[in-house]
């Protein structure tokens, strides 16, 4: 219980220390509350004419909500590798802390931004005509199912900081993998659209039932026009994002420890 709370401490020193440095650096803050206000009004306004209108706008911000925070993993594997390159993780190292605490420290501010990432993405949605449906509770719900996957996408983030060996190697790798995983999905379509394995990789992608699950949270049905599919991650969007972010976060947090471990020893 001791050790669990020094590393809670120091894991909040550390994430203090990462929002004050965003002073430096505002351009990274700016980039990644745009990002998401830009797929909004492209795809509200330029697709969704055609798919929908209005109901798709709506339909629309369940996937955006999933696609805004996946991104952001890119912020945490750009910021940890920043840390890396410029000796500071070094100088932690240094110190009587445990190692832990320096990457949940990373991904807990990251989890700050990525709150207010959501703030700016559902004020963008209220203005193109999104509303919540559903009660308060199962609202509150969706944020927070949000929030957890934004964390175990972090988690994702770091481990790639930390297998990058520069800050332009972990800037790559921390975008080329997000766009597939984010539009092989039903984020913006129906996974019932897509042909054979192309379908069934979507179904199963855990932003799909990110999407799906936040979509019937909110009360957002899709527009007559598209079609539901029948699979169980479709079908059990709710209970498949919680294991699916659980196991995400177990994974990639005992990969990040490791290779926090190797980059480190010496």
């Amino acid at each position: 219980m001791a050790s669990m709370t020094r590393v809670a401490r120091d894991a909040s020193i550390i994430a203090w220390r990462n929002l004050l440095n965003l002073r430096r650096t505002p351009g990274s803050v700016i980039a990644a509350l745009v990002q998401p206000v830009m797929f909004v009004l492209l795809l509200a306004y330029v697709f969704g004419g055609s798919l929908g209108g209005g109901d798709y706008r709506t339909f629309l911000m369940g996937g955006i909500f999933a696609q805004a925070v996946t991104f952001n993993a890119a912020f945490t594997a750009l910021g940890l590798a920043h840390d890396m390159d410029k000796g500071i993780v070094d100088r932690f190292r240094s110190l009587p802390m445990p190692r832990m605490a320096v990457i949940l420290g990373r991904t807990l501010s990251d989890l700050i931004m990525s709150t207010v990432t959501l703030v700016v993405t559902s004020l963008c949605g209220l203005l193109v005509g999104w509303r919540v449906a559903g009660s308060l509770g199962a609202m509150m719900g969706a944020y927070l199912l949000i929030l957890f996957f934004a964390f175990a996408m972090s988690w994702v983030g770091a481990t790639i900081g930390l297998m990058a060996r520069s800050v332009e190697v972990a800037q790559s790798a921390g975008l080329i993998w997000l766009f597939p995983v984010t539009f092989v999905s039903s984020s913006f379509v129906s996974t019932a659209t897509m042909p054979g394995p192309l379908r069934t990789v979507a179904e199963w992608n855990p932003i799909s039932a990110v999407a799906t699950a936040v979509r019937r949270l909110f009360d957002n049905p899709p527009p007559g026009g598209i079609p539901v599919g029948d699979a169980w991650p479709v079908v059990h969007a709710l209970p498949y994002a919680l294991l699916s972010a659980t196991a995400i976060t177990a994974a990639f947090m005992l990969l990040a420890l490791r290779r926090f471990r190797a980059v480190t020893v010496g």
